[in-house]
């Protein structure tokens, strides 16, 4: 008699729990079976999108040092995701999450029938996705943990987001938060909108009001390797 989902095991509630770490940890995973791709494709909750929007998430950050670009679909459209939510509904009915009692159990129906759907599963004019599109197996863009150390890189971060534009309001003291770490502009700058971009080359933040005049220039000591890698960038 198949099993229902208790106390123990809620997929909509564990999923709303995983964290940036696990999520990154996944994709090292998929990464190293399938190696880079050039983009990826998200939605706009929790890991991948912020708040406000405009800065990426450390998400974005660590996957821009391996080079690997991310297109946001637009919030409240799956259908501008067709593929991807027509391939979830196909993985909901062939692995029967209603069936399993753990998230182990799930996990290991998802791959059998991934593995399936793929590999076996004639839909090609009678050959699997795998026969009839064998180059879609690897991009040919390595990933290894020994790859992911020697060729990171913060220079790449630096490029995207020197192209990314932060809107914030300076409130009456006088202060914005970037990456949730608060900025000093100037009490003669309170109660205003301002503009926040990233200097390359100087590894700082360039604040500037509506009209373009640049009113601070303030260290980004948050962009760095470490905290990047490690996801810390996000003053949490």
């Amino acid at each position: 008699m198949a099993q229902s989902f208790g106390p123990r095991f809620s997929p909509p509630a564990r999923w709303n729990q995983v964290s940036p770490a696990s999520t990154q940890d996944q994709l090292r995973l998929a990464f190293a079976r399938w190696s880079r791709p050039d983009r990826i494709r998200v939605d706009n909750g929790t890991p991948w999108g912020s708040a406000r929007g405009d800065l990426p998430t450390d998400l974005g950050l660590w996957l821009a040092g391996i080079e690997v670009g991310i297109d946001y679909n637009p919030p409240a459209t799956p259908q501008d995701n067709g593929v991807v939510e027509r391939s979830q509904g196909t993985a909901k009915r062939w692995a029967e999450p209603q069936a399993c009692a753990t998230p182990e159990e799930l996990r290991e129906r998802l791959k059998i029938m991934d593995d399936i759907q793929r590999g076996e599963y004639p839909s090609v004019k009678g050959r699997s996705r795998l026969e009839a599109y064998p180059e879609l197996a690897s991009s040919g863009r390595e990933f290894t943990p020994a790859w992911e150390r020697d060729n990171w890189s913060l220079e790449s971060v630096n490029r995207h987001l020197a192209n990314s534009t932060g809107r914030r309001w300076a409130g009456a003291t006088g202060y914005i938060s970037v990456y949730n770490r608060n900025l000093y502009i100037g009490i003669l700058d309170k109660n205003k909108h301002v503009y926040v971009n990233f200097d390359p080359l100087a590894c700082e933040w360039v604040i500037a009001d509506t009209e373009g005049r640049q009113l601070s220039r303030q260290v980004a000591s948050e962009i760095s390797r470490e905290r990047i890698m490690g996801l810390a960038v996000t003053n949490k």
